[in-house]
């Protein structure tokens, strides 16, 4: 499965577009003031394809540690559309590079439909909710962050079995953390992966969310055991691959991917917890 691991950078100045934009060359501001003036297809066209190599590079992101019937092709796909809503929807005066913007569109539009073809297994879905069930009581009477041996005893589990079991869940948890956590509204409602990838360059969509809910969610982070909140940041907001992260912490691919998931894991749990009221 061939994935793009090194973020692209389009080019941002000297643009041309072609006599049906400009015979002169503009910069790319300027394109994005024109095309939110006039929506003109030729500009929008420009930036798919200028954009194109985002798209390659967030597919080969959200591929690693997936199952073997996960197409690349299918989810870059996927992305496309997200960029193309990006692009539809960006708006440069809310000062956010729509680099930053689109990363987060084009993950969402593959997320999006890797939940409508619902791929995962039932089995594995189930055991994701039992553990996650599990870790949730656990640390809601522990008061902190429940260890592995704690959880795979509470599962009547050894270490061993328990290791293998994440796993096999490993190719959820990105789109787990990619869930929107709602505080009751519709339009209160905030992504724990836009929380990670800094609250300062927030997707512009998100902006005016309750800040409480971010509050809760950060603070959630903060307290997971600190490899694992290592390997959320390096992943969400350095955009870094599990391969990439692995060579950081001098660990295998594989112990990355597990890493994660019992991060997302804990994360989720702790989030469920506070919805209740319970911590």
């Amino acid at each position: 499965m061939p994935v793009q691991t090194t973020s692209p950078e389009p080019r941002t100045t000297g643009i041309s577009c072609g006599a049906d934009v400009s015979k002169a060359e503009r910069t790319e501001e300027e394109l994005w003031q024109s095309y939110r003036k006039n929506r003109d297809p030729a500009i929008r066209e420009f930036f798919i394809k200028q954009y194109a190599p985002l798209v390659k590079y967030v597919a080969g992101k959200v591929a690693v540690g997936m199952p073997n019937n996960v197409e690349f092709d299918d989810l870059v796909g996927y992305g496309v559309f997200g960029l193309i809503d990006a692009i539809d929807k960006y708006d440069p005066e809310k000062n956010v590079k729509f680099k930053t913007y689109a990363v987060t569109r084009i993950r969402g539009a593959i997320f999006d439909e890797l939940r409508l073809i619902d791929f995962v297994p039932r089995s594995v879905r189930q055991k994701t909710r039992e553990i996650e069930s599990t870790i949730s009581s656990l640390e809601a009477q522990l008061g902190r962050t429940a260890t592995d041996q704690e959880i795979a005893k509470a599962m009547d589990m050894d270490e061993t079995e328990y290791m293998k079991t994440i796993q096999k869940i490993s190719g959820t948890s990105i789109i787990s953390l990619n869930d929107l956590w709602y505080s009751g509204d519709d339009n209160d409602k905030v992504s724990i992966g836009d929380s990670i990838e800094s609250p300062s360059s927030l997707n512009p969509d998100v902006m005016v969310v309750n800040d409480e809910i971010r509050r809760v969610i950060v603070e959630a982070i903060n307290e997971l055991p600190e490899k694992e909140k290592k390997i959320l940041v390096l992943y969400y907001y350095e955009d870094l691959t599990l391969k990439d992260i692995g060579r950081v912490l001098q660990v295998t691919e594989s112990r990355v991917s597990q890493l994660h998931t019992k991060a997302v894991l804990h994360l989720r749990s702790k989030l469920t917890n506070i919805r209740k009221g319970i911590v």
